[in-house]
């Protein structure tokens, strides 16, 4: 209790403090204050996968000129998403252009008279411009106009890079280009490039709805070393996930962004996809989805795709309300290894929780004894949030852009992000693909009798689910400050779960339209990509990051399935001290440059695994760089039913709460084909557990079925696969 009171004590001197600096004024000026009308839908249409649907020709003449505007409606992805927030001013390139006069979108005003309006900006377009940045031996970066330049030109050793900046699609691109004082003022001369071009793809968690923010110096830095090296670097705002995970808009917006390059400066040799977390899933579905943006993946932290991270990342907070608000015996789960058991993910005992006091407030508010945590999760510190603002629609962390009168039109959603491809329901919000009817939580602890069947049964029928979309209502929090979190009175979004006090709490049905649709326009990864990869990431469980190592192995199980082989797939995982980046673009560089050089007869699966170099084989490293061990089965493990390798022993491999409920570490099934529950008992689904003695506990529990996760997906439509394609 003593915790509880300093902890609320300073939460009320936070309160006091950030309250007065935290001044909004500069956004609420630029707030979207009026809906714009519904664009014309340029959605591809798709037959079976869109990897078969041919792209429309291109509609726009690049290049891009200096002080021209980009193409502004996307060739092929939908329409046009509004409300949208303009973020060039965040960008440091001033305000966007003014493109109407009816008050939609971001006003605009006089550069001079900073209180006259000039009108709005709807698409936030800015004119293409050009700038220079030295980057000094002591790798500063310093930012140089055309005649700082001229008069005093980049000393021996020093870096100089032209940087163009402009609009494709809406988002900001910037396209980086090593350069000769000579080539200064000049757009399309490129007389230091090596040839090769590197697309940067970034990552994070958002929704739509704005245009996002590029900053040069950042794009720079992670890329210093190859601009040195005399590459090419490309990005855009729209291949950023923080700003949406729409990935057939990404992909449109990565082949024009390239397209403009290819316009100024030819066709480079290759070009190398690099990005983290999100912008590694990206690079695999724009390999998966389409062909002429990349040529080689080096996915870092990568998942195989969002829309297969919410099956059970969306599970976390509904467990998260079961520990902390449902069980019978709350202390029972304050032993965390046992919450592993249930969620699969990363539990430590006695690790700190950041923010661990909202626990025991959020008790005291529902009358029930307060707890302070005695562990963390990766359920917990990975995704401690995503549950409100991805998933429900009446949240939305981006309403401060926006003017009251836009906010309530909008379903603030990563679901409404795709409304075009998942469709709406009755109630005219996005569908969700999201379903765990049947899901049997802790089905394989049960197995292991590390619970009992007591308590399996309790956390079937308390766990619940989301609430459809219709029913579910804002959290309950207290904004004190953009500089420090909220005080969360509705912890874990628990009031947004279904709950039932007399029978099991309502389950959520997705509908098959929307898995279906998912799959068919490429937004789940089914593992049909043959260019080269080496998916990197360091190992990061006993930090509870949400980067975990299992989402390597969910994308190799898939590319096995779909392709009968892993040749073009590599999987580096390193020590946090050590980062092994530097070594995959030189690898990558030697696999690309022996594949041009490959006879033309040859295919090329063919190619890439005849011109596989020898260091391009699954690897782990210490945290010195050196190699730990690699070859072929370093990493076995119970991903591929398989003795653990050493890699496996070094660096632990955990699940998830669906793998925990008996689905395959694919990963890829949101919609279940479920089986009556004494058909579940006949098949031994419950180990030498006597589930019969409860057979009709578990019909009440389980009233649709239980899931048979060996029937495969009942969402995935046969005309994606490759045996039904034309």
């Amino acid at each position: 209790m003593k915790k509880l009171i300093l902890g609320l004590a300073g939460l009320f001197v936070f309160f006091i403090i950030f309250r007065q600096f935290d001044s909004e004024e500069s956004l609420v000026s630029r707030q979207v204050k009026g809906l714009a009308p519904a664009e014309p839908n340029y959605l591809l249409e798709v037959d079976g996968h869109i990897s078969r649907s041919p792209r429309p020709e291109e509609t726009f003449a690049f290049p891009i000129k200096v002080g021209e505007i980009g193409p502004v409606n996307s060739l092929y992805s939908g329409p046009n998403q509004y409300p949208f927030f303009c973020m060039t001013v965040d960008s440091g390139l001033g305000q966007p252009v003014v493109d109407n006069q009816d008050g939609y979108g971001v006003p605009v005003y006089d550069p001079v008279n900073g209180v006259k309006l000039m009108g709005y900006s709807k698409d936030c377009a800015i004119k293409t411009q050009l700038s220079y940045v030295v980057v000094g031996e002591n790798n500063v970066l310093v930012s140089r106009s055309e005649l700082e330049l001229r008069q005093d030109p980049p000393s021996k050793g020093e870096l100089l890079v032209r940087v163009e900046k402009g609009t494709i699609n809406r988002y900001i691109y910037t396209i980086a280009m090593p350069i000769g004082i000579d080539e200064v003022g000049k757009q399309d001369s490129a007389e230091v490039w090596n040839q090769r071009l590197i697309y940067r793809f970034e990552g994070g968690s958002g929704l739509g709805f704005r245009q996002g923010k590029m900053k040069l110096n950042r794009l720079i830095d992670k890329e210093l070393s190859q601009l040195r090296k005399g590459y090419a670097v490309v990005a855009s705002s729209g291949n950023k996930t923080s700003y949406g995970y729409n990935m057939l808009l990404a992909e449109d917006t990565a082949r024009r962004v390239k397209a403009q390059f290819v316009s100024l400066f030819g066709e480079p040799i290759y070009t190398i996809g690099i990005g983290g977390s999100g912008g590694g899933l990206a690079q695999y579905l724009i390999a998966q989805n389409s062909e002429g943006i990349l040529d080689g993946l080096l996915p870092l932290y990568s998942y195989p795709d969002m829309v297969s991270v919410s099956i059970y990342a969306l599970d976390c907070d509904l467990l998260n309300t079961y520990f902390s608000f449902r069980a019978s015996d709350r202390d029972r789960w304050q032993d965390w290894q046992s919450r592993q058991h249930i969620e699969g993910l990363r539990a430590i005992n006695e690790a700190e929780q950041r923010f661990g006091w909202l626990q025991p407030l959020n008790q005291l508010v529902r009358f029930k004894m307060p707890q302070f945590p005695q562990g963390n999760s990766e359920c917990i510190n990975g995704f401690f949030g995503l549950s409100s603002y991805l998933n429900n629609p009446r949240q939305g962390f981006l309403k401060p852009y926006y003017h009251e009168s836009v906010v309530d039109k909008v379903n603030w959603n990563y679901w409404q992000d795709l409304v075009h491809i998942y469709g709406k329901d009755e109630h005219g919000f996005a569908q969700s693909t999201w379903d765990n009817v049947g899901v049997q939580y802790g089905l394989q602890a049960l197995r292991e009798k590390v619970i009992s069947i007591d308590e399996f049964i309790e956390i079937n029928q308390r766990i619940g689910a989301w609430k459809p979309f219709n029913d579910m209502e804002s959290e309950r929090k207290l904004s004190l400050s953009a500089s420090i979190p909220p005080l969360w009175l509705s912890l874990w979004g628990e009031h947004n779960v279904t709950e039932d006090k007399r029978a099991p709490a309502k389950r959520r049905s997705a509908p098959l339209s929307a898995i279906e649709r998912a799959y068919q326009y490429g937004q789940v990864f089914i593992g049909d990509v043959s260019l080269p990869i080496i998916d990197i990431r360091h190992h990061l469980e006993d930090d509870l990051n949400m980067h975990h190592t299992s989402a390597s192995f969910s994308t190799r199980l898939r590319i096995l399935d779909e392709m009968g082989h892993a040749d073009n797939h590599v999987i580096w995982i390193s020590d946090k001290q050590y980062n092994p980046v530097e070594q995959a673009y030189t690898l990558m560089d030697q696999w690309l440059m022996a594949i041009k050089a490959m006879p033309e007869s040859m295919s090329y699966s063919a190619k890439v695994k005849e011109s596989k170099p020898q260091l391009a084989v699954d690897t782990c490293f210490s945290a010195e760089g050196a190699i730990h061990a690699s070859g072929k089965r370093v990493f076995d493990g119970q991903w591929n039913a398989q003795a653990n390798g050493p890699c496996t022993d070094s660096y632990p491999i955990y699940s998830n709460s669906r793998i925990q409920a008996g689905a395959p570490w694919k990963g890829s099934i949101f919609k279940c084909h479920t089986i009556a529950v004494e058909a579940a008992i006949a098949k031994g689904m419950y180990g030498d557990v006597d589930a019969t003695a409860r057979l009709s506990e578990l019909q009440k529990t389980f009233p649709d079925g239980v899931c048979d996760y060996s029937l495969g997906d009942k969402g995935r439509p046969v005309s994606i696969d490759r045996n039904n394609a034309g």
